[in-house]
């Protein structure tokens, strides 16, 4: 009788785990080197995080550079596919899939990044419905103020932008440098460096955060920053979660997940760039790089030249059969309530 007691609990010893003790490993991907600041300030902090929060049976491996293959264009659906459980990743390099959230892009629309990025949660709840279909989304941010990073010309005033090739993030920030005069070119941040580096590009927007890891202070001699109250362009940003990977959590797991999600996180996010924007701005002061700004009268030009890009987006959502300006103000009011706290 003792000899099939022990038989019988060494071989329950021997069966699988159940799920809510089985370690899960979330597959997390994204487009930047794994030294970028993204990663060691955000994604890794973020692992860290849920891994301590449970106890040590949900983790992360991260693939950096897009590991699991494809382009940054396609971590949209690579998340929604299961390719990856967790991405992150900018709704501009899909254009045409966030038609709401990406009012939050516009120029002159954004504050400064905390208040924006809680901002667009709330929006993001609201109208993201259909956006983020077949993912959770966990944290939903802009970045910080884009900077006009410039080869080899400075760039003072609107009249000297005019024909000059510069890289956009987005859809919406080609179309505004179109309005400033210049030739747009949009691609994903890891070509940036190459088109900069063989003059494909003369200047490039993106905030100081990107540039340590695309050696930006190295590629480029010339830096405008835009000295108002309002950024002159920004970037939606998104870290989303395979819904399905998500819904099979346990509960417990299911609510490590939730405590690191939503608003605040969205703002701590925010707040982690901007950050890494000061780092990335002190890689091009010790490169002896120039670093002025676009202000006062001359910030106005640049202000009044983007304003039909608003018109235009809010004449192509009426289109769709969408309210344009009832969006537009909603977001804005959002904007203006967080940025007031």
């Amino acid at each position: 009788m003792k000899s099939r007691t022990l038989i019988g609990l060494f071989a329950a010893s021997m069966l699988p785990l159940s799920a809510s003790a089985q370690e899960i490993v979330l597959k997390v991907s994204h487009f930047l080197p794994p030294t970028s600041l993204a990663q060691t300030m955000f994604i890794q902090p973020w692992c860290d995080k849920i891994a301590a929060e449970s106890n040590g049976r949900m983790k992360c491996q991260i693939y950096a550079s897009m590991q699991l293959g494809g382009t940054p264009p396609q971590l949209l659906t690579q998340v929604r596919d299961g390719v990856a459980d967790i991405v992150w990743t900018l709704p501009g390099y899909t254009p045409g899939r966030f038609p709401y959230s990406e009012v939050f892009e516009l120029p002159f629309f954004t504050t400064h990044a905390e208040a924006s990025s809680r901002a667009l949660w709330d929006f993001s709840q609201e109208h993201g419905a259909k956006e983020f279909a077949g993912t959770k989304p966990i944290a939903v941010w802009v970045n910080g103020p884009n900077v006009l990073h410039l080869r080899d010309k400075q760039v003072k005033t609107l009249d000297e932008l005019k024909g000059m090739k510069v890289r956009a993030p987005s859809r919406l920030g080609n179309k505004m440098l179109a309005s400033l005069g210049a030739t747009p070119v949009g691609m994903p941040v890891p070509q940036m460096a190459e088109s900069l580096s063989k003059g494909v590009i003369e200047g490039a927007l993106v905030p100081w955060e990107v540039v340590p890891a695309t050696k930006t202070q190295e590629l480029t001699k010339y830096h405008a920053e835009f000295k108002g109250d309002r950024a002159m362009t920004v970037a939606t940003m998104v870290y989303l979660m395979n819904s399905k990977k998500y819904d099979s959590l346990p509960d417990d797991l299911k609510k490590v997940i939730d405590n690191n999600s939503g608003r605040d996180t969205s703002a701590w996010v925010a707040s982690v760039f901007i950050k890494a924007d000061d780092i990335g701005r002190e890689a091009s002061v010790a490169n002896k790089n120039t670093i002025y700004a676009i202000e006062g009268d001359e910030l106005k030009r640049w202000e009044a030249a983007t304003r039909p890009v608003v018109d235009e987006w809010i004449a192509e959502l009426i289109k769709t059969g969408a309210d344009g300006k009832a969006v537009h103000g909603a977001a804005a009011a959002l904007v203006e309530r967080y940025s007031k706290n």
